[in-house]
């Protein structure tokens, strides 16, 4: 090991102790990439903190130095967003993982952003009482509530809220990751995205000064410096602790699960349902490819021959949700729907999600390596955008799958290739940017969740004139002057790293 590399280990060690140090060759390789395998770097070194005075140390220490930091969170992204392209410092928040503050009178909770998005949820329905806080982590003080906030006072015991963001991958991505890059989710159709729900920021700039932005009211005044930061694909400093909003349940949910006998029966029964204003909170869509991945990998009794498959949701007061629900079911058999199941309790629906939730992973049963694109495009071009990104594969000599948010036409094209032969890498990677251009010809955009990153920056400016990227660019200079926080990430002029490394199997959201 270097000696400079050596000395940078031991000055990291002093602030997060030996254990949080990785700096040997073999085990930085688990850091070369996120889900976007097809470009591959090596840090300097990576680091663990569990703690915002540790990511700030760590800032100082960098910006003394000159080097780079990459902000890490479960390496889930598809964009590249994660790869440090200059060497450099990641700093992988994975052990920042407390919630910090469940308040279920206001509503809120706080958390370090290495916290698992699922594990809001499941924080918020275990609490008892109501209302708890913790800034260590170990023996979380209790809050004593007056009986009327006990129960239903305020809006119900803490079994009855729940974070609404919901990316696929929410049972392994963090908060900070949903942050960096505003995802969404199957029910971002119903309650929008990351942004919608997060109030407050702990942020590290990178030369390690520490900002308080926001907080836990809804409206604050002044700028909204989370907005902005949201979505900021960890260009602007390292957020370390995130508020978040948390709602109350649904008084009644309906799952809808719709087999068609083609994909453009799919489709139009997406716009169907959207044009008869029946407002559902998710509108999935998976093709064939997909759901024989799904049936083969889990065997969940799904229906044979259908060359599509649409997962519509209804909720709210009961009433709404079983008019709702049936009038959905006979909008979708009117399209030419063969088969229509329902279902009302959480297991029955926890088991047609599951195959929503399970799709990228299970089509590692028919293809060694995947690329999941994100364009979005108006719902009414679905058919046709579709069918073209179908033909572009074909052209490319690769299979596609397709597995997406339709009812707000967030296409999620899957190519599938060996990423072992080079031909084939450079085939998904020109495949994949018809397919982006494709998504701005039918008047959508690059991403809808996943990011600009490395993936797409070189096509920003297509989709941009250069006097707003050049705002974009003065404002991240606000916050990160000289660069280092996240470098080579989404402006055209980004470093690329293509070092091709074989790795098998697919990784996805």
């Amino acid at each position: 090991m270097p000696m400079d590399t050596q000395r940078l280990s031991s000055d990291l060690a002093a602030i997060v102790g030996d254990e949080g140090v990785i700096s040997r060759a073999d085990q930085l390789v688990m850091y070369d990439c996120d889900a976007y395998t097809i470009e591959k770097a090596l840090p300097t070194v990576v680091v663990l903190p569990t703690s915002t005075d540790h990511v700030s140390a760590i800032c100082r220490l960098a910006h003394r130095a000159g080097l780079p930091v990459i902000p890490r969170g479960a390496g889930t992204g598809l964009s590249g967003g994660a790869l440090a392209v200059e060497g450099g410092i990641i700093i992988s928040l994975t052990r920042m993982n407390r919630i910090l503050e469940i308040d279920i009178p206001n509503r809120f909770v706080r958390a370090q952003t290495g916290v698992v998005n699922a594990s809001i949820t499941k924080a918020v329905r275990s609490t008892s009482p109501p209302l708890f806080s913790s800034d260590s982590g170990n023996n979380p003080t209790m809050s004593k509530l007056s009986e009327p906030e006990k129960g239903g006072g305020l809006g119900g015991g803490s079994s009855d809220f729940f974070f609404a963001p919901d990316p696929s991958s929410q049972g392994a991505c963090t908060i900070g990751g949903n942050i960096a890059e505003n995802s969404g989710g199957p029910h971002t159709l119903r309650y929008g995205v990351t942004a919608n729900h997060v109030t407050g920021l702990t942020l590290v700039l990178p030369d390690g000064t520490v900002e308080e932005l926001g907080g836990p009211e809804r409206e604050p005044f002044g700028y909204d410096l989370v907005g902005i930061v949201v979505g900021s694909e960890g260009t602007f400093g390292i957020v370390t602790e995130a508020t978040c909003r948390i709602l109350r349940k649904p008084e009644a949910v309906v799952t809808l699960l719709a087999s068609f006998p083609s994909v453009e029966s799919a489709t139009q029964a997406v716009t169907a349902v959207i044009a008869e204003g029946l407002q559902p909170a998710a509108l999935e869509m998976m093709d064939r490819p997909v759901l024989e991945a799904v049936e083969m990998a889990f065997g969940y009794g799904l229906a044979r021959g259908a060359e599509a498959a649409l997962i519509v949701e209804f909720e709210g007061c009961a009433p709404f949700v079983q008019e709702a629900s049936q009038q959905g079911d006979a909008i979708c058999r009117a399209e030419g729907a063969f088969a229509v199941l329902s279902a009302t309790e959480d297991l029955e629906r926890a088991k047609l999600w599951a195959a929503r939730k399970k799709a990228i992973g299970a089509l590692g049963h028919i293809t060694p390596s995947v690329v999941t694109h994100d364009g979005v495009i108006p719902r009414s071009k679905l058919p046709s955008v579709l069918a073209q990104c179908a033909d572009i594969a074909r052209r490319h000599g690769l299979r596609n799958a397709n597995v997406f948010h339709a009812g707000d036409g967030n296409l999620h094209p899957v190519l599938m290739f060996d990423d072992t032969d080079p031909e084939q890498v450079r085939a998904v990677v020109a495949a994949g940017e018809e397919i982006l251009n494709t998504c701005l010809a039918a008047g959508g955009s690059l991403t809808g969740e996943h990011g600009i990153g490395i993936e797409k920056a070189t096509m920003l400016d297509r989709m941009f004139d250069a006097d707003t990227i050049d705002c974009m660019r003065r404002l991240k200079t606000v916050f990160n002057p000289d660069g280092r926080c996240n470098p080579g990430k989404i402006f055209p002029d980004s470093k690329h790293c293509y070092e091709m490394k074989p790795r098998r199997g697919p990784i996805g959201v």
